[in-house]
């Protein structure tokens, strides 16, 4: 089924409208994309290293507490491997790459 005239247009228009927006552009391009998963995996890794050093320091206290410190464990490694799924493979590659660059650029900077 072929678009009238006024679909055209308009469909001209929002196309248009979604080149000039940055902001949209910056959504969708790859990084952007795997942004809000990649720094949720970044915080979920760090709190696995605390949580760790909880349950080391609580297994000195109480057995229950450091329990408790495990399940927390526990649902991090969740929230990381929920997010690392969303990301997929190509998510993980790309977020990989971008680590890479940044590294490199900041070995660059320190010679």
């Amino acid at each position: 089924m072929a678009l009238s005239e006024d679909e055209q247009r308009i469909l001209r228009q929002i196309e248009e409208e979604l080149q000039n927006d940055s902001k949209f552009a910056q959504a969708v391009s790859p990084s952007g994309l795997y942004t809000h998963s990649a720094k949720t995996v970044r915080l979920a890794a760090v709190g696995l290293v605390l949580g760790l050093v909880l349950l080391v320091v609580l297994l000195r206290v109480h057995y229950i507490a450091a329990f408790v410190a495990f399940v927390g464990m526990l649902a991090l490694l969740a929230v990381i491997e929920r997010n690392a799924r969303a990301m997929g493979k190509a998510g993980i590659q790309d977020m990989a790459g971008a680590i890479r660059k940044a590294r490199s650029s900041a070995g660059r900077r320190l010679q």
